[in-house]
C-alpha cells in the first residue's frame, strides 16, 4: 500500500480509503450483510488501508453501527476514522455535539480522527455561521 501525508496532520494516509456508503446488503439499504461487509472492511485494513469513512445517513443510519462492530478486536487502532455531522438536523449549537455523541456511541469509539460537516451548500454554510456552530471547537 502506498501512503501520503494528510495535509498538515501528522499521519500518513493510505492512498486507497474505505468508504462505508455502499456496503453489501441483503434485501435493502438498511439490511447490511454483516458477514460479507466485515470480511471486506477487515481485508482492506489487513492489507494497509488506514482511512475509513462513514456518515450519519449511510445505509439508513446503520453504517456507523456496522463499523462499530467491524472495528472491534483492535481494528479501531489501525485506522483513521472519519464521519460527518448531519448538519441538516442541527438546529442549535448543542445539537452539533448531541449528534457527535450519538455517532461516537454508534461507532463504539471515544473519538473520531476527522469530523466533517456533511453536504455543505450555501444554505448550510449560512446556518453554520448564524448558529456559530464552530464556536466550541475553535481552540
Amino acid at each position: 500500500m502506498k501512503y501520503r501525508k494528510m495535509g498538515s496532520l501528522d499521519w500518513d494516509v493510505s492512498i486507497l480509503g474505505f468508504g462505508a456508503m455502499r456496503l453489501p446488503i441483503k434485501q435493502s439499504w438498511d439490511d447490511i450483510d454483516y458477514e460479507k461487509g466485515i470480511k471486506m472492511v477487515r481485508y482492506a485494513i489487513d492489507h494497509g488501508v488506514n482511512y475509513v469513512d462513514t456518515a450519519w445517513p449511510y445505509h439508513v443510519e446503520k453504517s456507523e453501527v456496522f463499523l462499530g462492530e467491524v472495528l472491534k478486536d483492535g481494528y479501531r487502532e489501525k485506522v483513521e476514522l472519519v464521519s460527518k455531522s448531519p448538519i441538516w438536523l442541527v438546529l442549535t449549537q448543542d445539537d452539533l455535539e448531541k449528534y457527535l455523541d450519538l455517532q461516537l456511541s454508534k461507532l463504539q469509539t471515544s473519538y473520531l480522527d476527522i469530523y466533517l460537516l456533511h453536504g455543505l451548500n450555501q444554505d448550510k454554510l449560512k446556518k453554520i455561521k448564524n448558529l456559530d456552530l464552530l464556536k466550541r471547537w475553535r481552540n
